[in-house]
């Protein structure tokens, strides 16, 4: 208890109190779109929604707390092994029975007496970007380009990838796992050459294989967006068999709020208990209930406030007091950028549907504590940064 409480009071004396803020004001509007998204489900129902997003809020806040007070540099670089082990167990956990199905994915963990359910490719985002950030800082004592360099961190990330593809078949959480790697790549020095290749060769490996994958269901949720940028007729056929059919009512949604919205409790879609109306409306498409009844401006805001989170982020980076430090505040920008931009992205009709929540807003236990414990970790980055007079000499 001694060290709960002085880790409460270190981080009332130090730790990022506008990152905290931040991410209440982001978690406060997501419950106020809750509250409207869930309200078709019935008034027992909806409050079990507020009930569950509101305690994991909390508990997200305490988690902040604590995760301030810890020095997570020097506990990276003492248990790395057991991360690495807690990655690939907790993970594999979905195949056996505390794994539970939702919404047709084995990737969720029901544990008796937890007010929520887990969903550890979701925690083990937060040990990758420890782990990458400690081995790109160590490789960059050896030169971050070289091609053993690019190979060891782009075969971390592989591997995680894989990991997560085999034991949950979450492709979408897959993809945040790479735009993270890219991330934090491109914040490490990896020249743009590489970049360039990867691209070269994803191309290529594309093309050669596209004729075997173009039917499989889930290379359909590319195509059908291919082909309504492309005004392709085929994607009226595609929205017919189901394809698409969530990022249409989602268009719509926004469409309809115009600049000012619809008022709250007050959107068609949103308020609808129609089977056709906005699919997955608390999780996924949470942005869409925003446009309809916030409309533009309440798009703007909401976003102006991630997009504050994702800036207090690099600010914190660029203040740490050691490289490994300043890749792992980076990384978690990046784990933010990339999914506010998958997400509203999906909602927008130009990008496929992979299943991933508006960081700190959508309905999600696991989400919320994931996110509030990355930030506690930036906050306690913060709290150990460079003073002023030596971050400018180490800039000379």
């Amino acid at each position: 208890m001694s060290w709960i409480k002085d880790s409460m009071r270190a981080f009332f004396e130090q730790g990022d109190r506008l990152l905290l803020t931040l991410c209440l004001m982001a978690s406060g509007f997501g419950l106020v779109l809750i509250f409207s998204a869930t309200r078709y489900l019935g008034a027992g129902d909806a409050a079990r929604c507020m009930i569950v997003q509101t305690v994991a809020i909390l508990m997200g806040v305490v988690i902040y707390m604590l995760m301030s007070s810890v020095d997570i540099e020097l506990f990276v670089d003492k248990f790395w092994k057991w991360l690495l082990v807690f990655n690939l167990v907790i993970n594999a956990l979905v195949r056996t029975p505390l794994g539970v199905e939702v919404n047709g994915n084995r990737s969720w963990l029901h544990i008796p007496g937890f007010p929520v359910n887990l969903q550890p490719a979701e925690l083990a985002k937060l040990t990758f970007v420890l782990l990458l950030a400690l081995q790109i800082s160590r490789l960059q004592e050896r030169g971050i380009s070289r091609p053993t360099s690019v190979f060891q961190i782009a075969g971390h990330t592989l591997f995680m990838f894989g990991v997560v593809a085999v034991t949950s078949g979450d492709f979408g959480m897959g993809l945040t796992y790479l735009l993270i790697f890219v991330i934090m790549a491109w914040a490490g020095g990896v020249k743009k050459r590489w970049f360039l290749l990867a691209i070269v060769v994803c191309a290529v490996g594309l093309v050669l294989i596209w004729p075997h994958v173009k039917d499989m269901y889930y290379m359909k949720r590319f195509t059908v967006v291919i082909d309504h940028l492309t005004g392709n007729q085929d994607t009226i056929t595609e929205q017919t068999l189901g394809r698409g059919w969530q990022q249409t009512r989602s268009i719509l949604a926004i469409g309809s709020g115009g600049l000012t919205g619809m008022g709250y409790l007050q959107g068609i879609q949103t308020q609808s208990t129609s089977e056709s109306s906005l699919p997955a409306r608390e999780t996924d498409e949470i942005f869409a209930v925003c446009g309809e009844e916030f409309g533009l401006v309440g798009c703007v805001l909401l976003l102006a406030i991630l997009t504050a989170i994702i800036l207090r982020c690099i600010w914190v980076s660029r203040r740490a007091c050691s490289p490994q430090s300043a890749f792992i505040a980076m990384g978690y920008a990046g784990m933010l950028i990339a999914q506010v931009g998958v997400n509203v992205g999906m909602c927008l009709y130009i990008f496929p549907v992979v299943g991933l929540t508006l960081p700190f807003v959508s309905y999600g236990g696991s989400s919320i504590i994931t996110m509030y414990a990355a930030m506690g970790l930036v906050s306690s980055i913060k709290m150990r940064s460079l003073p002023s007079w030596l971050r400018d000499r180490s800039q000379l």
